[in-house]
């Protein structure tokens, strides 16, 4: 991951090596326009996962977060990223990162 400032970005061949990973098919492919969205939606989720933690930690007048924060907050994550069903009726999400 990079870091330019506060700013957060990961490397496009990182992200397209983590979507590569989950497809079945060596000759599956992944356009950049793809990988530049999927860092997008990384970066949104690291920001969120940082906020929530932070605000963990502030609750319990903690000073830093630690790792400890990040656990509480992490079942918030999985639900908050995890399509409802009611959403989508008869169709089953599985994530390889999940």
């Amino acid at each position: 991951m990079a870091n330019a400032g506060n700013e957060i970005a990961f490397k496009k061949e990182t992200v397209a090596k983590l979507l590569t990973r989950s497809f079945k098919e060596d000759k599956t492919k992944v356009s950049s326009d793809a990988v530049v969205l999927v860092g997008e939606m990384l970066k949104i989720f690291v920001e969120e996962a940082t906020r929530r933690a932070v605000k963990q930690a502030s609750s319990e007048d903690c000073d830093t977060v630690d790792i400890e924060h990040f656990e509480k907050i992490l079942p918030q994550l999985q639900m908050a990223t995890q399509p409802s069903s009611a959403q989508h009726p008869g169709l089953h999400f599985t994530s390889p990162l999940m």
